[in-house]
């Protein structure tokens, strides 16, 4: 038998607060005005009466033709003034003014009995003073401005808005979260993620849990906490939340790790305790905080507002209710963030987190399920190559990708075509990893010779080194901030040895040893190699350890602690070794590019004179001018960029 529930029919609104300081600002505004009783009226006959008898102490003519009159506190006690109030109503002294009339047009005549009057000592003064119907108005205008001013401070300090009906700054504290009902908005599946297998495997226990709980708890297990996303932006941590959510058809949680910082203090830790109450009530529900580094950045690190910090708080707060007494049954979490290394150890405990899936970017093959997706809206051309898209596309994120797609359909737009083809992706390419093309880009004809030079350089050094990744297209076309572009098919590793490293970094040094070669000088335009090739160098000697003078030893924290430190974990000696180091291997990779190049010197300049003529060459025409790779193979490859 159910018990009924007695509703209180009060209900407080909170704008009867609203109200109560309205009143009384406008109480304070008032009770500095004189003029709270309505003057009584008269005759201008009966006024010269007063005047006569030396009872009236001031008169005022607004406008020319309303008179108002002001006795002397004495006349007031006179029998003639027996109606007129003696007090207002706020038991003041009735300090006037005490009579009214109307004159006619001929005020001349009337102000000069006044002078006379005055002159007599039977009036003090007279002015003349001009009003309008909006006098009255503008009197109230700085304390409606100054009550507006107030309900705008108040509802955004309470988040702008967030709660309805006025209800803002008693439902600070609440949590933003948005909550997705599991039937009606939630229409995300695992069928609309593309790619991501390994982290769809893992993520679907949590879903089959939340659909039959009695499958793992009548076996003794428990409810997993939580499970934290970690990965590069753009590779689709939070479509998979939503596919979660979609799968197991229960209510969603979603909200952002800033939502939980206000101004105020406490609010953080309050909104957090509000977020698992609703999610407790709906349970089983999935609560979703996306980018949780906000919140759960470890603490003590950088905090320099002292011990009572908001954010530190909030943390508290939230590792509470994920394990702590207050046990939240059928409530999962689940995190998204990039930063992992910043967050809180204790958030990252089992009991807490249990799982950390990490969401790397896409693969070959996850690219062309990507593009499949991504690809089902627009029109394009038949017999599409999605593995040929996907090869031309590596270390692009789902976002990305998606980003690659609606470019195609904006070039396509552009020149007016029926439908997108492969062209169009392959500039949708170009344009997001190199930039717009600058058309009117002025080069000189020295300048373009150098540009191409370099860029053969690069080719025919990669060409001719075993574990160098072959160029397959190569442009002249400037772009953004560069002036020239090659695209390498490398092959795909899960170790890399030294003798490969190295011959990277030789065929990246091509560039300029190409200039060396033809020119015999260098210029600008291998910054972005000598980048490259510099952090290739520093991680073989400080990370991978993988020079002979220093030794099987690393310098790389993957913990992140190193980042707070202010010394670097080697001694002066040291560093100037691994300078050294890293200057004798760029330098030995520099000379063996330019012995190289001068062994192929006549293949170089016909390669650059091809580039100046067409601006782009692809990978027949290296064939054709230094025949097969000798060492070629087979390989699932994927096509790499160098900007330069």
């Amino acid at each position: 038998m159910s018990k009924e529930v007695k509703k209180n029919s009060f209900k407080f609104n909170p704008w009867w607060i609203y109200a109560v300081i309205t009143a009384i600002f406008i109480t304070m505004w008032f009770s500095g005005q004189s003029r709270w009783v309505e003057p009584t009226k008269t005759s201008v006959s009966k006024f010269y009466e007063y005047l006569n008898a030396n009872q009236v102490e001031k008169v005022e003519i607004i406008n020319d033709k309303t008179v108002e009159v002001y006795l002397k506190k004495d006349a007031l006690a006179a029998k003639a003034h027996v109606k007129i109030p003696k007090l207002d109503l706020l038991q003041k002294p009735n300090l006037g003014p005490h009579y009214t009339f109307q004159i006619a047009n001929n005020s001349e005549n009337f102000q000069a009995k006044l002078d006379e009057a005055q002159k007599a000592h039977k009036l003090n003064s007279f002015e003349f003073k001009t009003s309008s119907e909006w006098t009255d108005l503008v009197g109230f205008l700085p304390i409606i401005l100054l009550i507006g001013f107030w309900i705008y401070m108040m509802r955004r300090m309470s988040g702008g808005g967030s709660g309805g009906g006025g209800t803002q700054i008693f439902s600070i504290g609440k949590s933003k979260a948005k909550l997705f009902d599991e039937k009606t908005d939630i229409k995300t599946t695992f069928k609309d993620v593309a790619g991501l297998e390994g982290a769809k495997e893992e993520i679907q226990e949590i879903v089959e849990f939340l659909k039959n709980p009695t499958k793992y708890t009548d076996l003794g297990g428990k409810i997993p906490k939580g499970a934290l996303l970690v990965g590069p932006p753009g590779t689709g941590k939070t479509l998979l939340a939503k596919a979660v959510a979609g799968e197991a058809q229960v209510p969603f949680f979603s909200l952002s790790g800033s939502d939980f910082v206000e101004m105020f203090v406490g609010v953080g830790a309050s909104r957090v305790r509000d977020l698992f109450k609703q999610a407790k009530e709906k349970s089983p529900a999935i609560i979703f905080i996306d980018e949780i580094d906000a919140v759960g950045r470890a603490r003590g690190k950088g905090n320099m507002s002292g011990g009572n910090d908001e954010r530190e708080n909030t943390l508290n707060q939230l590792l509470t209710e994920m394990d702590g007494f207050g046990t939240n049954t059928n409530v999962i979490v689940i995190a998204a963030t990039n930063r992992a290394d910043v967050l809180d150890k204790a958030l990252m405990r089992a009991g807490r987190f249990d799982r950390q899936i990490y969401v790397d970017l896409p693969d070959v093959r996850e690219r062309a399920e990507i593009f499949e997706v991504h690809l089902a809206p627009l029109k394009k051309v038949e017999g599409l190559d999605l593995d040929f898209l996907a090869k031309q596309t590596p270390g692009f994120s789902g976002a990305d990708i998606a980003n690659v797609c609606n470019e195609a359909a904006l070039i396509a737009a552009r020149y007016n075509k029926t439908a997108v083809d492969k062209q169009d992706f392959l500039d949708a390419v170009d344009r997001i990893v190199g930039g717009l093309e600058k058309k009117n880009k002025i080069i000189t004809p020295e300048e373009k010779k150098a540009i191409a030079i370099h860029e053969a350089g690069h080719a025919t050094v990669s060409w001719m080194l075993e574990h160098a990744a072959p160029l397959i297209k190569v442009t002249i076309v400037p772009r953004g901030q560069s002036l020239g572009a090659a695209w390498y098919l490398p092959e795909e590793r899960q170790i890399v040895r030294p003798n490969q490293m190295l011959d990277e970094m030789c065929a990246t040094m091509g560039g300029r040893a190409a200039e060396k070669v033809i020119f015999n000088n260098i210029s600008t335009g291998a910054l972005s190699d000598l980048e490259k090739v510099t952090k290739q160098a520093r991680a073989m000697v400080t990370i991978y350890g993988l020079n002979e003078k220093l030794g099987n030893i690393t310098y790389y924290d993957s913990s992140g602690q190193s980042d707070y430190n202010f010394s670097k974990p080697y001694s002066e000696e040291t560093a100037i070794t691994i300078d050294k180091e890293i200057s004798l291997m760029i330098e030995e990779q520099y000379q063996r590019a330019i012995a190289l190049l001068e062994l192929h010197k006549d293949k170089l300049n016909q390669l650059a004179d091809i580039l100046i003529e067409k601006e782009v060459i692809f990978k027949d025409d290296l064939e054709t001018i230094f025949g097969k790779r000798p060492f070629d193979k087979e390989v699932h490859s994927e096509v790499a960029p160098e900007i330069v």
